[in-house]
């Protein structure tokens, strides 16, 4: 998995990295009720990268 620096992003990007990431958190969450996904632990890196992003994003709007 590829590390990427969110303190870099302008806050419209991190916006819609924010979607994006919820999105594939919730196509995450039906393919386990499914039993589909065989990557148990891509959600939780997806749920660690989703707080980043918000911790960022609180950050860059109390400045």
């Amino acid at each position: 998995m590829k590390k990427i620096d969110f303190k870099t992003k302008t806050p419209a990007e991190l916006h819609k990295l924010l979607t994006e990431k919820r999105e594939a958190f919730r196509v995450f969450r039906f393919g386990i009720s499914g039993s589909r996904t065989k990557n148990v632990k891509e959600g939780r890196n997806l749920r660690k990268e989703i707080a980043r992003i918000m911790t960022v994003l609180k950050q860059v709007e109390l400045k």
